[in-house]
């Protein structure tokens, strides 16, 4: 990193184009990207083009990223293509390209907006609030230019694969142009599997190969409140399973599913 570089993760380059920063490297390689900035990454870009070509009624309800290969820490150029159109249900799928190789394809539902606030409800627990929590600098101890840029604070009753934390980043998304507020959110969600980890990632790699997001309520804010559970099973696959949440409450649920690999 040099003294150049902007506090953001990315810098547009025109043509949906875009070149990291030091600040979205990975935790598990020098080489390559963490894939939670390059979600929000996509997730702007898609925004993006759905204020260009879809009606406004229509909201994004749920993402899946699916990492077909190393996140390479180089430039990405990304495009959108409709894979089912409809007036009020639609799905839409964009390309990451790195490197020239495919190496995330994302897909997103939209879903026509609706009233309904009479019978809106949920059955998830609520976060411990910000100023209940405390400072927790171990749950970052992970290396990385995006784990170096991020705040963390711990709720109570953190165990092995058991972890509440509001997790949060003073750098944008993209510099260079507005970042859509969905994605500056979003931006931290793949945390996720870093802080309630069962195993010590210097004796482990535990790598999520996909990241699902359901969004039941339109996030606000840029600070993440993750309510974690991680399940290591017997034949070598994982998965994290959150409840994100903004300040108001619970806004959807995260699913990673994870490959499990000793080390040494």
């Amino acid at each position: 990193m040099t003294e150049s570089t902007p506090n953001a993760y990315f810098v547009a380059l025109g043509e949906d184009r875009y070149l990291p920063t030091d600040h979205a490297g990975g935790a598990w390689r020098d080489d390559e990207l963490h894939l939670a900035p390059v979600a929000g990454l996509v997730i702007h870009h898609l925004e993006r083009w759905r204020e260009a070509n879809v009606d406004a009624s229509l909201a994004y309800s749920r993402f899946t990223f699916e990492v077909l290969g190393q996140i390479g820490k180089q430039e990405i150029s990304l495009s959108t293509e409709v894979v089912r159109a409809g007036r009020t249900i639609e799905l839409v799928e964009a390309t990451a390209i790195i490197g020239d190789r495919v190496t995330i394809r994302a897909r997103a539902w939209l879903l026509q907006r609706s009233d309904t606030a009479d019978v809106a409800a949920h059955e998830f627990a609520p976060m411990p609030a910000p100023d209940e929590c405390s400072d927790a600098s171990s749950l970052l101890d992970w290396p990385g230019g995006f784990i170096r840029s991020l705040s963390a604070l711990q709720g109570p009753g953190r165990r092995a694969g058991r972890a509440k934390a509001w997790i949060s980043s003073e750098y944008d998304l993209v510099a260079g142009e507005p970042s859509q507020p969905l994605a500056e959110y979003a931006k931290l969600l793949d945390t996720a599997n870093g802080i309630g980890v069962r195993q010590e990632p210097n004796a482990w790699m535990f790598p999520n190969v996909d990241l699902t997001l359901h969004f039941f309520a339109r996030p606000t804010g840029r600070r993440v409140g993750l309510d974690t559970r991680v399940a290591f099973g017997s034949e070598g696959i994982g998965v994290t399973s959150s409840v994100m949440h903004d300040e108001r409450g619970p806004v959807g649920t995260i699913q990673q599913s994870l490959t499990l690999r000793r080390l040494g």
